[in-house]
């Protein structure tokens, strides 16, 4: 079964396995967003923290992105990235950014964060509308956000512990699914 922006489950799976390796990460996380942002700016890192929130809100299982840290996580790995795809990533997250921005003046005549909640909804639904086969920067930097945040929220200890309720490496007392019977 795939999932609208083409993670599979067994890509969910295998996410959700490689965070338990990223268990000593988090530390490291939680201490950078603690000291600011790495690579982005002040309101760049304002800008992504709110779009980040946005795609996956706090609600009644988990405290949302911003509790998870996503755009520190995303911010670190845009500060290490070195190599010429990485510094590729960075401009392409810079101008993403930069085309939020633009996109919220055209269409509200305000920057993303002064506009109200329903604007800001507006501009990512516009964002999103044509998620399946992205054309427009703004679009196509939309699956950039998403992806970046589901990988960052997955691989978090709210992600993983708070919303996916994984207990660890636990003796089970016994079989918890159903036995053939023949």
């Amino acid at each position: 079964m795939a999932i609208d922006d083409g993670v599979t489950r067994r890509d969910a799976l295998k996410i959700t396995a490689g965070a338990a390796l990223a268990v000593p990460l988090l530390r490291a996380t939680g201490e950078a967003a603690a000291a600011g942002p790495r690579f982005l700016t002040a309101d760049e890192f304002a800008l992504l923290d709110e779009l980040t929130d946005m795609i996956i809100p706090a609600d009644a299982r988990s405290p949302g992105a911003r509790a998870a840290k996503v755009a520190a996580f995303i911010d670190g790995r845009l500060a290490e990235a070195v190599l010429p795809a990485g510094l590729e990533a960075r401009q392409s997250w810079r101008d993403g950014l930069a085309r939020v921005e633009a996109l919220s003046r055209e269409m509200h005549g305000a920057g993303f964060l002064a506009g109200t909640e329903e604007q800001r909804t507006a501009v990512l639904t516009r964002m999103s509308a044509n998620e399946s086969a992205p054309k427009a920067a703004e679009e196509l930097f939309f699956r950039e956000l998403k992806g970046g945040t589901i990988h960052a929220y997955y691989t978090s200890k709210v992600g993983i512990h708070d919303d996916m309720e994984y207990k660890g490496n636990t003796l089970q007392g016994e079989y918890a699914g159903e036995v053939p019977t023949d």
